[in-house]
């Protein structure tokens, strides 16, 4: 029976999460439910694309995403499931599914509105319209309890894809930011994400980086080289590293590399050849 996997910016302190999986408890008792992250800042769209680009790949085929960052609910923005060679992922349509369609590249430090996206071949994507698989009455501000959860289960279920909706053929997508060159031939990168530790990842991958030596430069400091782990520099200090998600990121050993440079989401970082 495929896995539940849930991803909100509900937060622990209340109790819309436990509310979630009651729901998707009572319509399917055996179902195996996974909390991948509730700690998505509020209203975050792009950050929870992020967050979720770094995990889905590593949960068993079939896997049910329900991924609950939804500032417009209750608005006519759409509620869909949409459906990849590997997973499913049952979300508000507003731009949470990004990095899953591989949306275009864009050189925007900061995100842009969502825009229409044509879906590539391989995914299918249906609007959840049939009420059949709703929790009632449906609260106009909680469709992640009388929405989304309720059909999660019901797929988990094996109740088919297009019995939810209408087959849709392009979802909103926002622009997923890439490092480009800069006038002086330095590549340009931006902050995507700051993690728990204080730990800055950026845009820029590991095939990104300028062959030979280099320096990093953030928030006017800079980096020599490469590390290999967060251990590898002195108590203290800044290094660079490619973390786990294949992102380029600083961090500051014993402490938060954020909090010392002073940067936030969309701040550029440069490489520059030496």
């Amino acid at each position: 029976m495929p896995i539940i996997a849930l991803t909100t910016d509900f937060g622990l302190q209340d109790a819309y999460v436990a509310a979630m999986k009651a729901v998707i408890l009572g319509v399917n008792p055996n179902a195996t439910i996974v909390d991948v992250c509730h700690s998505i800042e509020p209203q975050n769209i792009a950050q929870a694309a992020f967050l979720l680009s770094t995990v889905y790949a590593y949960f068993p085929k079939d896997t049910i995403h329900v991924v609950v960052v939804d500032p417009e609910v209750g608005s006519q923005r759409r509620p869909i499931i949409l459906k990849t060679p590997e997973a499913y992922f049952v979300a508000p349509d507003n731009g949470v599914l990004s990095y899953v369609i591989r949306h275009g590249a864009s050189p925007e430090r900061k995100y842009p509105e969502a825009e229409l996206t044509t879906l590539p071949p391989g995914l299918v994507a249906v609007e959840i319209t049939n009420p059949k698989f709703w929790h009632q009455p449906v609260s106009a501000t909680f469709h992640g309890r009388d929405i989304f959860a309720p059909v999660a289960a019901h797929l988990s279920l094996g109740v088919p894809l297009q019995e939810f909706g209408q087959v849709i053929t392009s979802v909103n997508a926002l622009p997923i930011p890439q490092p480009q060159l800069g006038k002086g031939g330095q590549l340009v990168g931006h902050v995507l994400h700051i993690d728990r530790f204080g730990n800055v990842v950026t845009d820029i991958h590991e095939e990104d980086l300028p062959p030979g030596r280099f320096h990093l430069q953030m928030a006017g400091r800079r980096i020599d080289s490469l590390s290999s782990s967060y251990a590898s520099a002195e108590a203290d200090q800044l290094l660079a590293l490619i973390g786990s998600s294949g992102h380029l990121e600083v961090a500051l050993r014993n402490g938060s590399a954020a909090a010392l440079l002073g940067v936030k989401i969309g701040d550029e970082v440069s490489i520059r050849k030496r």
